[in-house]
């Protein structure tokens, strides 16, 4: 009897440890702005990032997301997972009634490490759009994609370059191949991520020019949110878009999905960014202030618009 008791023990003993090493947050809204919480104990830090460096990245990422958003999307609960080697990997994030995200930190993440994350800002992106079917995952990784750097340049965590530089980068691999359907239920992590991110990038670029640039993609997506369309919900995606493009008062969403979403559509992407003035040279972005959409461009690093 004295081994299974032994081997009993050392497996809650295993348990216990794996769950001491897991940092827990609460993220939330509060009269002056997001609120991050600490609900676990943290037993040990030796061979892990510190809880003090981890609690300081969320609380520096929920803030880039808020400022995008004007408030952090929904209450949420973060699990910050720790291991002994490794650095940031691997984030997911769940909807229903109690959103959660979950993420693994490894032991040598460094603070430049910290500074420089995309990932969880990404998922945090995520709590802003309903909970949408499998054949829309584009919808969702497209807005994470593209929201996520310019949240990051609003919190003061990213380089306005970096906006472009990514764009220019990751964009291509969005474009429709021989035999493509449209977006919608394609299984390509090139289309779903950046076919999905190439959607808000032209969606940002025609809700500017039909509103000479007093609205944004921003408006759209903050209107979604301010309708109760967060993670928490199940919307269609009729209904989310139409609701975008009601914030704005100007229909862009939904002609954008008949056209790039149920079918391959027609995107010249070096024409979009001829007109926007940007070039890549070198790995860097390059700009022509004298191209037609100039305006644009500088505004969507930072979503900002026109008074």
């Amino acid at each position: 009897m004295k081994r299974p008791l032994a081997l009993a023990a050392l497996l809650v003993q295993s348990l216990v440890a794996q769950a001491a090493d897991e940092i827990v947050y609460r993220i939330e809204n509060g009269p002056k702005g997001v609120v991050v919480t600490r609900l676990s104990r943290v037993a040990g830090e030796e061979g892990s990032p510190s809880s003090d460096a981890v609690t300081r990245w969320v609380e520096a990422s929920a803030r880039a997301v808020a400022l995008y958003y004007r408030r952090f999307p929904v209450t949420t609960r973060l699990v910050a997972a720790r291991e002994a080697s490794g650095k940031i990997r691997g984030g997911v994030t769940y909807g229903g009634a109690h959103p959660t995200i979950h993420v693994t930190v490894g032991g040598a993440t460094t603070q430049a490490d910290f500074e420089s994350d995309w990932v969880l800002p990404h998922e945090m992106v995520h709590l802003a759009l309903p909970d949408f079917h499998s054949t829309h995952s584009w919808l969702a990784e497209g807005s994470a994609t593209y929201v996520e750097p310019i949240a990051r340049v609003l919190g003061g965590l990213l380089p306005r370059d970096d906006v472009w530089k990514w764009l220019l980068w990751g964009l291509p691999k969005g474009l429709p191949g021989t035999g493509d359907r449209g977006l919608d239920g394609t299984r390509s992590w090139g289309r779903t991520y950046w076919g999905g991110t190439l959607f808000y990038l032209e969606a940002d670029v025609e809700i500017r020019k039909a509103t000479k640039n007093r609205r944004s993609l921003g408006d759209a997506l903050r209107g979604i949110l301010e309708a109760g369309g967060d993670i928490s919900t199940d919307w269609t995606i009729e209904k989310t878009l139409d609701v975008g493009d009601r914030a704005v008062g100007t229909p862009v969403l939904a002609p954008l999905y008949a056209r790039l979403g149920k079918a391959p559509g027609s995107v010249d992407l070096d024409a979009l960014f001829e007109e926007l003035g940007v070039a890549s040279k070198g790995g860097r972005p390059v700009y022509d202030d004298g191209a037609p959409l100039a305006r644009i461009r500088r505004s969507i690093a930072a979503d900002e618009r026109d008074p």
